[in-house]
């Protein structure tokens, strides 16, 4: 228990260059103190003390702003930065290595009974108010972008962005441990580029065609 009590404090040093020492991160990290009060809560709710855990649960909930449902399975070294608004369903699967952003939901998309949250594989990077809905699996190494809406099963070593999202690259050169998700390429303002520039092309197109239009014919007359 202790061994994994400071792999939690030296992941939170290795993955926050804000995190000064291990006393700072003991006592002002809400997302260790979620993962902390997650494990008693999952243990009590494996032992069917349903509603102690759910008590636990909640008021981890109230003191750090992040949900983490008792039944959900967390692997080793989580980190959760800032955390605020982070929500991880009931049968959500966590791996290893996995670092959550600030407002990401990890979540189901109706009222079906049995799995109905997703899988994450190990060494994953969810960004900021990324969205992850339904009974599917997110594979290993793979880049969820800022905000991205993630409804469908996601390859490994992929990184995906957009809503909803989109494997923009697979199986590609990484830069760095860990993703700069400020610098995604967006779709969406890739297709409207590309549309914008179809219709300055258009524009160039019915200039010339007025300009034929204008020019003179025999007899001194225009067409």
């Amino acid at each position: 228990m202790f061994r994994s009590l400071a792999s939690d404090i030296e992941t939170i040093l290795e993955n926050d260059p804000a995190a000064r020492n291990k006393l700072e991160v003991v006592f002002t990290y809400s997302g260790l103190h979620a993962i902390w009060s997650h494990r008693i809560a999952h243990a009590l709710f494996k032992r069917r003390w349903y509603t102690l855990a759910r008590v636990i649960s909640q008021t981890s909930r109230f003191f750090t702003g992040i949900e983490i449902h008792p039944g959900a399975t967390i692997g080793e070294k989580l980190f959760i930065d800032h955390g605020m608004g982070v929500v991880i369903g009931e049968t959500c699967e966590i791996g290893d290595n996995v670092v959550i952003y600030q407002g990401v939901t990890l979540g189901g998309t109706g009222k079906e009974r049995g799995k109905r949250h997703p899988t994450i594989g190990n060494n994953v990077v969810i960004a900021s108010g990324a969205k992850v809905l339904g009974s599917f699996k997110v594979g290993d190494n793979v880049n969820i972008g800022a905000n991205s809406v993630v409804l469908r099963e996601v390859p490994s070593n992929s990184t995906v962005v957009g809503i909803p999202g989109r494997v923009i690259k697979r199986n590609g050169t990484r830069v760095g441990d860990r993703l700069d998700h400020t610098q995604l390429p967006d779709p969406v303002i890739e297709m409207l580029r590309a549309m914008q520039k179809e219709v300055s092309e258009l524009r160039i197109e019915l200039e010339q065609e007025r300009e034929r239009r204008k020019e003179p014919v025999a007899g001194g007359e225009t067409r």
